[in-house]
């Protein structure tokens, strides 16, 4: 019984170890709280009409809620949010970016939020939810003549 107990107490231990350090990572994700607060209003019946700021060409608007350390953030639709990380001078290095980023939404978001490895590639990650319906990608793009972009695009699922 007491070996029983013992191996009980080892692994709650080994659980909160694992949450804990989940916490962190999520901690360590500094647009975290503002990426959370965006899956949020997806879902709302508003969806994103809080945070819409000026008209941009075609049916883009400027967003208020910016994701902290990412540029040219807008919105396209009412159910749509795109953001661009950083330019990169090499497609391997932007490559080395959208994996961090990846783990790192997937880390900020917590349980529940996977990587469809069927509907990504190289240059494409597909990160969804399987308790809500909203998904994102986090592709690599060319940018200009010889940089690379890391873009995430949030957007409400149909049925969502």
């Amino acid at each position: 019984m007491r070996i029983l107990t013992l191996g009980a107490a080892a692994l709650g231990l080994s659980t909160a170890s694992v949450q804990a350090q989940h916490a962190r990572d999520a901690a360590a994700v500094a647009y975290c709280p503002e990426l959370k607060e965006i899956v949020t209003l997806a879902l709302t019946k508003e969806k994103f009409a809080a945070i819409v700021g000026r008209p941009r060409d075609g049916n883009f608007l400027d967003t208020t809620r910016p994701l902290m350390g990412w540029k040219d953030c807008s919105l396209y639709g009412t159910r749509t949010y795109v953001c661009d990380f950083r330019s990169f001078g090499s497609a391997e290095e932007a490559a080395k970016a959208q994996a961090a980023i990846v783990n790192d939404i997937k880390a900020c978001l917590g349980e529940g939020w996977q990587e469809d490895d069927d509907r990504s590639s190289s240059t494409y990650a597909v990160v969804r939810s399987s308790r809500v319906p909203v998904s994102m990608t986090v592709a690599t793009n060319v940018e200009g003549t010889d940089g690379h972009v890391v873009r995430l695009t949030l957007f409400l699922r149909a049925g969502g």
